[in-house]
């Protein structure tokens, strides 16, 4: 690991302004994959701005119609929470895939997305359930918030700081985890809002993406059998050592038909 900086900051406003003082400098949320990436000399930011001690960016409200959480909420924190165990089961229950132990009690739902690792749990609940994505300068649709591989919407200088899940008629996540690392080869979130269904895959490709055709299928009747015998095609989906692109196509019918079941019990 590079040699750096570190400093905490104030406020949200305060790490604004170290970024705008340093386009090279990187907010510190949970650290997990930042941390990671420095010590293979993968990325190697002259300064980190912890973003730790900033308590308006932590917690969680709900008022009926959405569920909002802090930026800087940990994973363990969003999984045994009652308000979102009630709320949005289907995204505690997310919450409480992520990783392993150590992850989900350092690990930040901003930092997750921002982040947007391919296979990262947290960005198909945000699309799935249509939420949005605040910042300190501006509100971000899901739909328009990644954008690829690691990349996202946000612009330099931009900090998450906290995202809006409007609460869903009913939903569920499914994912098929990698043994060692549990992050998802394939994870799907249905989500049947009371207007349309949202169905929103991670894993399998290289950002997160909606199935359309499978949307279309559950809006008509909201039953495994809907999506049973749809097929996503393989092109463009992420091929590797843990499984082919063909067969990420073919776990996210798999995890689909899975996650409506499980979202009609």
């Amino acid at each position: 690991m590079y040699a750096f900086t570190y400093r905490k900051a104030k406020d949200v406003k305060d790490a604004a302004a170290g970024l705008a003082k340093n386009a090279d400098a990187k907010l510190l949320a949970g650290g997990q994959s930042l941390i990671a990436a420095m010590k293979l000399r993968l990325s190697a930011p002259p300064e980190l701005i912890d973003l730790g001690t900033i308590s308006e960016l932590r917690g969680i409200k709900s008022d009926g119609k959405n569920v909002v959480i802090g930026a800087m909420t940990r994973h363990a924190e969003v999984a045994a929470s009652t308000d979102v165990k009630k709320a949005i089961p289907a995204l505690a229950y997310l919450a409480s895939q992520i990783g392993d132990r150590m992850v989900r009690n350092m690990g930040t739902l901003g930092g997750a997305i921002a982040h947007n690792d391919p296979a990262a749990d947290y960005p198909a609940a945000v699309v799935g359930l249509g939420a949005t994505v605040e910042t300190n300068k501006r509100k971000i649709d899901a739909d328009a918030f990644f954008k690829g591989i690691y990349e996202t919407a946000l612009d330099p200088g931009e900090i998450i700081t906290s995202v809006s899940f409007p609460i869903p008629k009913r939903a569920a996540y499914m994912k098929f985890k990698q043994p060692a690392s549990r992050f998802a080869m394939v994870g799907v979130m249905v989500a049947d809002t009371g207007k349309d269904v949202r169905v929103a895959v991670t894993g399998a490709g290289p950002c997160v993406f909606r199935v359309k055709e499978m949307e279309q299928a559950l809006g008509k009747k909201f039953a495994p059998d809907s999506v049973a015998n749809i097929k996503v095609p393989d092109k463009g989906l992420n091929s590797d050592i843990h499984a082919s692109a063909e067969y990420r196509a073919h776990l996210v019918t798999v995890m689909a038909k899975r996650a409506v079941e499980a979202a009609l019990k």
